[in-house]
């Protein structure tokens, strides 16, 4: 199709789009004239060295998030939507129609935001984005202040406060959802204690450094309060202050950088297959479940760091709590009361979805660096990152910066280098088994307030959060922190509390995003060691015009021997940790395998053992990222990240290993033959999650079919050795993964146990065989009998024609429902660059 027929095909999607290039048209003097009085700020902006660069970046629903919504609120989702459809057909003209540019100039038409500062000077464009310029570095400050309270107003009301409970770990409590339901907490001054404290904190850990990072947002909060005055007053009748950025510092680790502290999980599955299976074997199928560092998981380098499960020695400080023992603690409820139901959260959703791929020069056909790089922040409305330009003394950046973190960018671009993150969930958090205890020697309960630690009986701290939703809030401490539950050991009840790394420490992450900001990066040493500040776990990718690189951060402990970093600790003061890995230990590279570098969440680097509520095996999304070409070009590897956003994994890496068991035996019925072709053809397909003809559903039957037959068959599969109550309690451990690459413990499962059983060469087999227990034959029989109870389910409920199971088409809307637009689903980040860089 030629590039007008698109366009003319595309019309009525792209309006949006459309109507900014009139405007642009219109007012293209008026650019000419706001890019050259930006440019008069201060001499050596640099544009002119990112001029022959190809970036490009977008971020929808769009870049404005205030009600009522704008032009500016939606603009970018139509060009989002439209990317989806193409898959891996996509052209260098895409991207330019479906990205915004990227190159430290504004975008179509223009006009000055006024402020009170003279020094400071704000451009908005045609998409809402900002362009920041300072002739001072407090003016520049001031100015994104200023542009932070105008855009996301409403997340700093809505999230102001709630930012507290990210500190607090409250147990039961995610703050996350406390904002997204506009559910109001009041903090205790106790609460706000611990906020404050990170101050001084950041001052004695970096010196003049961290003087300059907190004038810096001394001067970004007086521009969010001058807004506010000038706009009506605080919506409390509070100012702003440098904690509130602190505490959402806090709110986007606890959501994006922590990971572990889900040991009492495993210690419930470990202990029901020692009762079910014996000590010895039991623990051998624990192992294989753990997926902890299997040979085979896909990881983003190949170099060898030592992070494994067990930390030397024998196990001596981890223990298995008795089956069926734990209950959570609702801190909304009272300091030790239980949660009313098993599924309470303790722990704010985990987003998992972002994704990195960098090709270095030696590898892309033009000889340059390339880069696709993005975060999954959600799709919500306001969205809580925002795209923005700052270009001071010291700075010049583009990229998004987090609401209420405005003064650096969270992820973007310099002049020279490019950075992105994702998810590593690396193990900051632990649980620690508390041995109750009453002072008097009686026997202690459930309910006791008192625990055994270095020989002595010692009080509980009780630490009073505050008021949510008017309701007080307390919960119990231990000298590892907040109590998040209860369980019984050898029958004696104990309390289960929760240790993390980075607990008040939050602030610190700060003088990363700061250096990175102003352009220090420039080697990839300096990138590691810069990365290294920020404690929450992340994996960072880095591409600059001579290289790329990889950094796995987090503040990871060094963990006592005797320990199964899998299991609970005992609390006793004998399994401490003993310090934290230095930046020369995190997973690290240059270049990567083959020139290419590839993160989609997946383990780091072998032998490294990610969190314990991580799962990596044999399958993994990242593999998707795949059919590269001998020397790629830019569009081709934003087309290897589109078409993996809309594959089902479980047709393309996972279901041919089970037909091919399934082939060693004979359908049940016609119906079970026939509807195991389509998934065939939808497996040959790529399978596609797209509906090209907008009619609502995914146009592959083959979709519909999976979806029912998955779980089923997952189920039945590890059920022949485990049994269905051992499924049941796997399943609430390790998720079973849904299509598109969320989970990923029961795809490798399947995949390592099949492959298996087809005698097909496997690295690290499971110490026992779980599908017909070890029986090929038997094993068809179970997945044909799984894969035949769902086809008959399809055909009660949509009829017998297996080639009209068509699944519904899903769509992303965007939380919490503020605005009614809807896009078709995809697997893809929700912020995004791409980047080629010129050679200098």
């Amino acid at each position: 199709m030629t590039t007008a027929a698109r366009e003319a095909n595309d019309r009525q999607r792209r309006a949006p789009y459309a109507r900014l290039r009139r405007r642009s048209a219109r007012w293209r003097s008026a650019v000419v004239a706001a890019a050259l009085a930006v440019c008069a700020f201060f001499a050596g902006g640099g544009s002119a060295a990112a001029a022959s660069d190809f970036a490009r970046y977008i971020l929808p629903p769009g870049n404005y998030g205030g009600l009522p919504t704008t032009d500016e609120s939606t603009d970018q989702l139509p060009l989002y939507d439209a990317l989806t459809y193409l898959r891996g057909r996509v052209t260098r003209a895409d991207v330019v129609r479906y990205y915004v540019p990227m190159d430290f100039r504004p975008v179509g038409a223009t006009r000055v935001e006024p402020t009170p500062n003279p020094d400071v000077r704000i451009v908005y464009d045609a998409y809402g984005i900002p362009h920041i310029t300072g002739k001072t570095r407090s003016a520049l400050m001031y100015g994104a202040g200023w542009v932070m309270a105008r855009d996301r107003r409403l997340l700093l009301q809505l999230g102001r406060w709630p930012a507290r409970a990210a500190i607090l770990d409250i147990p039961g409590v995610d703050a996350f959802s406390l904002v997204t339901s506009a559910t109001p907490f009041e903090p205790s001054a106790q609460a706000e204690a611990l906020v404050r404290k990170q101050r001084d904190l950041i001052v004695r850990t970096y010196g003049r450094e961290g003087q300059q990072l907190l004038r810096d947002g001394s001067d970004y909060v007086r521009g969010i309060n001058d807004w506010f005055r000038a706009h009506g007053g605080f919506p409390d009748g509070k100012e702003f202050t440098v904690y509130d950025g602190i505490a959402v510092t806090a709110f986007i680790g606890s959501i994006f950088g922590a990971g572990g502290g889900s040991e009492y999980r495993n210690a419930m599955l470990a202990a029901a297959l020692e009762r079910r299976y014996g000590k010895s074997r039991g623990k051998r199928i624990f192992d294989d479940l753990m997926l902890a560092v299997d040979p085979e998981s896909p990881t983003t380098t190949r170099r060898r760091f030592g992070y494994g499960p067990l930390t030397g020695g024998r196990i001596r400080g981890s223990v298995t709590l008795d089956p069926g023992s734990v209950q959570l603690i609702d801190a909304r409820q009272g300091p030790l009361a239980p949660a009313r139901a098993r599924s309470s959260a303790v722990d704010p959703p985990r987003r998992r979805m972002s994704n990195w791929l960098l090709v270095s020069p030696s590898r892309s056909a033009s000889r340059r660096t390339l880069a696709v790089q993005g975060p999954q922040l959600g799709y919500f409305y306001p969205e809580i990152v925002y795209q923005q330009e700052l270009r001071g003394p010291g700075i010049h950046a583009q990229g998004i910066a987090a609401a209420g973190l405005g003064l650096y960018m969270l992820i973007g671009r310099t002049r020279d280098y490019a950075w992105s993150l994702t998810s590593a969930g690396h193990d900051v958090r632990d649980v620690y088994v508390e041995r109750l205890c009453e002072p008097d020697g009686s026997r202690p309960t459930r309910t006791s307030t008192h625990y055994l630690y270095k020989g002595k009986c010692r009080a509980m701290g009780r630490f009073y959060a505050g008021k949510l939703a008017g309701r007080d809030v307390s919960f119990m401490t231990t000298v590892h922190g907040p109590v998040i539950g209860t369980a019984t050991l050898g029958g004696r009840p104990v309390a289960l509390a929760r240790r993390r790394s980075t607990r008040g420490r939050e602030g610190l992450n700060l003088m990363a995003l700061k250096a990175m900001t102003e352009g220090r990066a420039t080697t990839p040493e300096r990138f590691f060691k810069i990365a290294n500040r920020f404690e929450f776990t992340f994996n960072w990718g880095w591409a600059s015009r001579r290289a790329t690189a990889y950094f796995s951060s987090g503040r990871l402990p060094v963990r006592a021997r005797g320990l199964d970093r899998r299991l609970p600790t005992l609390g006793d003061g004998r399994f401490e940790w003993r310090g934290y890995l230095s930046w020369r230990q995190h997973p690290h590279d240059v270049g990567g395998p083959g020139g290419l570098l590839l993160n989609w969440n997946n383990q780091s680097a072998p032998g490294f053992m990610h969190g314990d509520d991580e799962h990596y095996g044999s399958v993994h999304r990242v593999e998707m990222f795949d059919r590269w070409p001998r020397r790629p070009r830019i569009e081709q590897v934003v087309g290897i990240m589109n078409r993996a956003a809309t594959e089902d994994l479980r047709a393309t890496r996972i279901w041919p290993t089970i037909r091919a068991v399934m082939r060693k035996g004979k359908a049940p019925d016609a119906l079970a033959e026939r509807a195991a072709a389509l998934v065939d053809a939808f497996a040959r397909a790529g399978g596609p999650v797209i509906d090209r003809d907008r009619d609502g559903y995914v146009d592959s039957p083959g979709r519909a079919i999976l979806d029912e037959a998955w779980p089923l068959i997952a189920r039945a599969a590890m059920a022949d050795r485990l049994g269905s109550v051992l499924v049941d309690q796997l399943a609430r451990t390790v998720g079973i993964g849904e299509s598109a690459g969320f989970g990923g413990g029961w795809w490798s499962y399947l995949d390592k146990d099949l492959r298996t059983l087809l005698g097909r060469r496997v690295r690290g087999r499971f110490a026992v065989s779980f599908c017909g227990r070890g029986n090929v034959r038997r094993c068809a029989a179970t997945l044909w009998r799984a894969f035949a109870q769902a086809t008959a389910r399809l055909a009660q409920s949509r009829g017998p024609d297996p080639s009209k199971w068509l699944a519904e088409a899903p769509r992303i809307r965007f939380t919490p429902g503020l605005i009614p637009n809807t896009m078709a689903w995809t697997n893809r980040p929700t912020y995004q660059h791409v980047i080629e860089f010129a050679r200098r």
